[in-house]
């Protein structure tokens, strides 16, 4: 009996400890799906917005589909993102969207604006928070 006992509280502790294993590797493979999603996520709002606002440093916002990938990204944004991160996303957009309604700017205007330290990175708060969100992601690894 003793040896039966003994065989049985064994097999539980392999089968135990092989089921926390597989779960946390399970987990941690889940983890960095997401975080490789995410990056992509953002690193293709970056893409856009980037375009977007050396564009609306030049011209007039003539045709609205012009931010429809913008747009696009913000609603996949939108879905799995944290507060912090949908909000500087959604300040970054009108912050380009105003431009195109601004005024044009040569590139000497444009040479002022940098030299003079005035130029403002719309895309610096949204990449300082989607930082800090992997980084929170990252600790859960």
């Amino acid at each position: 009996m003793a040896g039966v006992f003994g065989s049985l509280v064994g097999g539980t502790s392999t089968v135990a400890a092989t089921w926390v294993i597989q779960r946390t590797v399970n987990r941690r493979e889940l983890l960095d799906a997401e975080i490789r999603k995410r990056e992509t996520l953002y690193g293709q709002f970056v893409s856009e917005c980037s375009k977007r606002v050396v564009d609306s440093f030049e011209r007039q916002l003539e045709n609205p589909e012009t931010l429809l990938a913008i747009y696009e990204l913000l609603n996949r944004i939108r879905l799995c993102s944290s507060d912090p991160v949908l909000r500087e996303a959604e300040r970054a957009l009108i912050t380009i969207t105003e431009q195109y309604f601004g005024p044009n700017f040569s590139l000497e205007q444009f040479r002022e604006i940098i030299r003079g330290g005035r130029a403002v990175d719309p895309l610096r708060d949204f990449a300082e928070a989607c930082r800090a969100e992997l980084k929170s992601v990252r600790r859960l690894l």
